[in-house]
């Protein structure tokens, strides 16, 4: 099959890994698949260094109609059979140009916000996608009802873990906690992700807080994003120099989600499952997650971490202690959610589930 994804978005994050994993993947499988990029967009060079034709275009809501030509234009010489839709802009764009182009359309909604109701739905979701996908299922059902979707129209289809890839040198992993200056018998609680004001970093700053008179407790917030500036003088603010450390944006992620006792991700918005805590699941780190978007999936409460409310560092603080006290629940968790990600969430498993999305959206 000939697919061509289309991406408005100009960052870098879990929706973009999520975009070049799968197409890798299906390339393997023998599917040929073209880009479409947000000019400068942070998916630009990866997906070239992956060695795939990539198109960049200014995705501009005054360019719509040019762009809407410009995109016809690459269906048509490269033969594309089913175009792939990411974002606001390039979803309506995009669906427009493969409708009228006779192209199948395949609308992927990687973020669990809602979704406006009304028309919009109606239009985006379901005249204009033959198939919508989410990466989390209570997303899946949102969109189904405000779309009118009946269940094999529209799908949770989670970002896999590639587990050839996801792994951890013990050196390594020793050497990442020492430049921390984390010794014997001292834990480190981490956060991976992109910096955000709605990934929850400011209350993993309380939460520190609120424990920094534990000495054997260090802290670390790996990732680099719009809001950095913000959490760097939150984090002075709160005194919080030689507890809470900033690594900065780790490639790959692996040495450093090992390192750490414990992985939080306190997110309170947008999530849907979010690769991070599959990444640091499947190393068998037990998980403090909100119960927001797709974070539940993988976080199952008192079985593979535990679930504590959006915007509570307190919860957070108390959760991190019951963890801590109690070294045989710590394994049993990080063992189940493994177990977990090997029945659910492989990269085997999400190819096969877009595989199927893209034979369903043939026809409604």
């Amino acid at each position: 099959m000939r697919l061509l994804h289309t991406e408005a978005s100009p960052g870098w994050g879990g929706q973009e890994r999520r975009i070049l994993v799968e197409a890798k993947g299906m390339r393997e499988r023998g599917h040929e698949v073209t880009f479409v990029i947000q000019k400068g967009g942070g998916l630009v060079h990866p997906a070239r260094e992956a060695g795939f034709l990539v198109y960049e275009l200014p995705f501009w809501k005054t360019r719509s109609p040019l762009l809407l030509f410009q995109l016809m234009k690459i269906i048509r010489k490269h033969r594309i059979e089913l175009v792939n839709t990411h974002s606001s802009l390039d979803g309506w764009i995009g669906g427009i140009a493969g409708k009228l182009s006779g192209c199948r359309v395949v609308r992927t909604r990687h973020l669990s916000t809602a979704v406006r109701e009304g028309l919009n739905s109606r239009l985006l979701y379901n005249w204009l996608a033959d198939q919508v996908v989410t990466t989390c299922q209570e997303t899946a059902e949102v969109i189904s009802r405000q779309a009118h979707l009946g269940e094999k129209r529209c799908r949770s289809v989670p970002t896999g873990v590639d587990s050839s890839l996801t792994v951890a040198d013990e050196a390594q992993v020793k050497a990442f906690r020492a430049e921390l200056g984390v010794g014997p018998g001292e834990y480190l609680i981490g956060t991976l992700c992109v910096l955000r004001g709605w990934k929850g970093i400011s209350d993993l700053l309380q939460c520190a807080k609120l424990l920094e008179n534990e000495p054997h407790l260090k802290w670390v917030v790996v990732g680099s994003g719009v809001s950095e500036s913000f959490f760097h003088e939150e984090h002075k603010r709160l005194g919080l120099d030689g507890r809470v450390f900033f690594a900065g944006h780790i490639e790959p992620p692996f040495t450093a989600l090992a390192a750490m006792d414990l992985f939080l991700l306190l997110s309170w918005a947008n999530e849907g499952v979010s690769q991070a805590s599959l990444q640091a699941a499947w190393l068998e780190r037990p998980l403090i997650t909100t119960p927001t978007g797709g974070l539940k999936e993988v976080c199952i409460d008192q079985e593979t971490g535990i679930i504590v409310p959006p915007r509570d560092p307190s919860a957070v603080a108390l959760a991190v202690q019951e963890l801590l006290a109690d070294e045989k629940r710590r394994l049993e968790m990080g063992q189940k959610a493994k177990a977990l990600v090997k029945r659910q969430f492989t990269l085997e498993r999400m190819l096969d589930q877009m595989e199927q999305v893209y034979a369903a959206a043939g026809g409604k």
